[in-house]
C-alpha cells in the first residue's frame, strides 16, 4: 500500500525544528466542512506518515451535530469500519494560539489498497482538476470568507449579540460597513489572526468591517492551486475561530446569525490559464458588462448558471443557510450575471484586464470549500467544454430583475433540485452523490421535526 505521503522525512524534519511540540492534532475535514480527527503524542508523528493512523470512514458522513445518519449503509450497518489516514504533504505546522507547544496536520483517508475514500472531500475536488489538467487549463482561485465576532458569555446565556471589543468595551449595533473604527475597536485579536497566519503561512490579503454590526471579510490570495486554496482556507477557520475564543469571543462563519442583519458569505474567484500562461478569460472590450472578456468565459458563466440549481445544496448545506438567501442581501436568488455589480450571484469584477475573472457569490461562508471550490470548478468546466451560451447579463439592481432562473432558496427544494441533477453527478459521482442527498434530507428531516421557539410564540396560544 502506498500512503500520499513520503514516510516521515517530513515529520522528522519538522520535529527538529520544533523541538518543543508535545503534540500533534491530526484533522479531516467531514462533509460538512468540520474539521475532525485525532491528537497524537510527538513521537508519533513519524509513524503517521509511514503506517498511518486508524478512523472510521463515516467520519465524513455525519451529519452537523455528528452523528451516524441513520438512513444509509454508513456507519452502524456496516460496522463503521476504519480506514487509514495518511498526512497532507506541505500541511504540517505549528499551532501559535495552543497553550502547550501544538501542531497540526491535513489528513485524508485511503482503504486497505491505498484508494481514497469516495467522500473525501479533498479527493472529490482533485477529481474535478484533473479535467482541468487534461485539458492543459489551470484555474487561479482565490476565497474570500465574511464571518461574525459574537459575545460569548451572552450566547452561554441564550442571547445571541455581536461581541463587546476587547479594547473599548463597545458593542457595535449599526451597520458600518468598511468602518476603520471596527477595525481597531478589535484590534488586539484580529492582530493575532493576521500574525497567526503569518507562522502558519495562510496568505491572509486583507480585513475588512463587513456590511453588519460586528461582521468582519478576510481575503486570501489568488493561487493558481485550488487545493491547497481550500487547505488554507479550512485552517484560516481554524485559525480565527481558536484566536477568537483565546480572546472571549466566538467567531462564527453561520451563514444568517441575524435575521435583519447581512449573512456571511464564500466567495470564490477564478480564472483559467493555458499552458502558456495566458488567462483564456481575457477577450475583447464588451461593453454590456464594461468589461474584456472571451467566449470561453461567457461558456464559463453559462456552465455555472446551468449547474446552479443542481449546486444550491452544496452551497446552501444546512437549515439556517436559507435564511440568508432573501433579496436585498447582497445574497443570490435568482441566476444571474453582469459586471462590476454585487447584486447578482455571478461577478466580473473591475481591476487589472489581465486578472480578468468570475466572482461566484452564492456560497455560504458555513459551507465546505472543497466542495463549493469542486461545484465551482465543474460548472465552468461543463460551460467550456460545452459551449454553453449564457443569458445576457444584466445592468443595475439584479433584485429587481425578472430574468434568469428562480433558485431553490428553501432546503427541500434544493435538495431535490440536487438529486434531479444530472451535471454534477458526472462530476461527483453517484457514489457519493446519493450519499450527500442522504445525509443532508436525513438532517433537513430532523431539523424540521423540532418544535422551535417560534412554534410556541406563534401557536400555543392562538391554536
Amino acid at each position: 500500500m502506498n500512503s500520499p505521503t513520503k514516510p516521515d522525512s517530513e515529520a522528522i524534519a519538522f520535529l527538529a525544528d520544533n523541538p518543543d511540540v508535545v503534540t500533534i492534532d491530526m484533522l479531516i475535514p467531514d462533509m460538512n466542512g468540520i474539521l475532525r480527527g485525532k491528537q497524537l503524542t510527538r513521537d508519533y508523528l513519524p509513524k503517521l506518515y509511514s503506517e498511518g493512523a486508524r478512523m472510521p470512514g463515516s467520519n465524513y458522513l455525519l451529519d452537523w451535530t455528528g452523528r451516524n445518519v441513520e438512513t444509509f449503509e454508513y456507519g452502524t450497518s456496516d460496522g463503521d469500519p476504519d480506514y487509514l489516514c495518511f498526512p497532507v504533504a506541505g500541511t504540517l505546522t505549528y499551532i501559535p494560539w495552543a497553550k502547550r507547544p501544538s501542531a497540526q496536520v491535513i489528513a485524508s483517508m485511503v482503504d486497505a489498497n491505498g484508494d481514497p475514500h469516495f467522500a473525501d472531500p479533498r479527493h472529490l475536488l482533485k477529481t474535478v482538476l484533473d479535467r482541468f489538467t487534461e485539458m492543459e487549463l489551470t484555474p487561479v482561485v482565490a476565497i474570500e470568507y465574511e464571518f461574525y465576532l459574537i459575545d460569548q458569555d451572552a450566547a452561554a446565556r441564550g442571547e445571541v449579540v455581536p461581541a463587546r471589543s476587547g479594547e473599548t468595551g463597545w458593542r457595535a449595533s449599526t451597520t458600518n460597513v468598511y468602518s476603520m473604527d471596527d477595525l481597531y475597536d478589535f484590534e488586539s485579536l484580529l492582530d493575532e489572526i493576521q500574525e497567526a497566519c503569518k507562522d502558519q503561512n495562510i496568505p491572509a490579503e486583507t480585513f475588512v468591517s463587513e456590511y453588519a454590526a460586528g461582521q468582519f471579510e478576510i481575503n486570501l490570495y489568488h493561487t493558481d492551486d485550488a487545493l491547497k486554496a481550500c487547505d488554507q482556507a479550512i485552517m484560516l477557520e481554524r485559525c480565527i475561530k481558536a484566536v477568537a475564543r483565546k480572546h472571549g469571543t466566538i467567531a462564527s462563519f453561520m451563514a444568517k446569525p441575524f435575521a435583519e442583519q447581512a449573512g456571511c458569505g464564500l466567495h470564490i474567484h477564478c480564472s483559467l490559464l493555458d499552458k502558456d500562461g495566458n488567462n483564456i478569460f481575457l477577450g475583447p472590450h464588451d461593453q454590456s458588462v464594461d468589461r474584456p472578456i472571451s467566449d470561453k468565459l461567457r461558456s464559463a458563466i453559462g456552465g455555472l448558471l446551468e449547474t446552479m440549481q443542481e449546486g444550491m445544496a452544496i452551497f446552501a448545506p444546512n437549515a439556517n443557510s436559507y435564511r440568508r438567501l432573501r433579496p436585498g442581501t447582497y445574497a443570490p436568488v435568482r441566476g444571474l450575471w453582469g459586471g462590476d455589480n454585487r447584486t447578482v450571484p455571478l461577478r466580473i469584477p473591475g481591476g487589472s484586464d489581465k486578472a480578468i475573472r468570475v466572482e461566484h457569490r452564492v456560497s455560504g461562508a458555513d459551507a465546505n470549500p472543497y466542495l463549493v471550490m469542486a461545484a465551482v470548478l465543474a460548472g465552468i468546466h461543463h460551460g467550456i467544454t460545452n459551449n454553453v451560451v449564457p443569458q445576457d447579463p444584466i445592468t443595475g439592481d439584479g433584485y429587481e430583475s425578472e430574468d434568469g432562473v428562480d433558485l431553490p432558496i428553501r432546503w427541500p427544494v434544493a435538495l431535490k433540485a440536487f438529486e434531479d441533477g444530472t451535471i454534477l453527478k458526472r462530476y461527483f459521482g453517484e457514489k457519493w452523490c446519493d450519499a450527500f442527498h442522504t445525509a443532508r434530507s436525513f438532517e433537513a428531516d430532523a431539523h424540521h421535526y423540532t418544535i422551535h421557539q417560534l412554534d410556541y410564540e406563534w401557536y400555543l396560544r392562538t391554536s
